[in-house]
């Protein structure tokens, strides 16, 4: 797929430089916007509160403890995410059932293209900040 998506700004949430360099590179390529990334759960939650943002990717494991507040945060804001963890799907909790995991290692590429998807299915939301 060499079409690309722009003006969709996707939240970034990892704490492994290389795998968020990897996921940020995707992202860029299929003209995606990245917000990010962010290797802390609060400086994720204070994004969302001062920039826009269309859909998301969260580890769920930052730091050694796993954390679903952002989580919370994108689903009440009803914006679309994915989790890339390393977590098997007895570790999510059931409101997060419908949600895509991708299990890491992870093929950035294909993870960039389902956001691709993700963000096809909703329309990106108007930012005036």
């Amino acid at each position: 797929m060499n079409e690309k998506f722009a003006g969709a700004r996707v939240l970034v949430m990892e704490d492994e430089y290389f795998l968020a360099e990897d996921i940020t590179k995707a992202l860029l390529g299929l003209g995606l916007t990245v917000v990010g990334p962010f290797a802390t759960r609060d400086k994720a939650l204070n994004s969302l509160d001062l920039d826009c943002v269309d859909a998301a990717i969260l580890d769920l494991d930052l730091a050694g403890g796993i954390d679903f507040a952002v989580a919370d945060a994108l689903l009440e804001r009803r914006l679309p995410f994915v989790f890339a963890t390393g977590y098997d799907a007895a570790a999510i909790p059931p409101r997060f059932a419908e949600i895509r995991r991708f299990e890491k290692p992870c093929d950035a590429t294909e993870l960039a293209h389902h956001i691709v998807d993700m963000t096809r299915e909703s329309l990106p939301i108007p930012c005036d900040r």
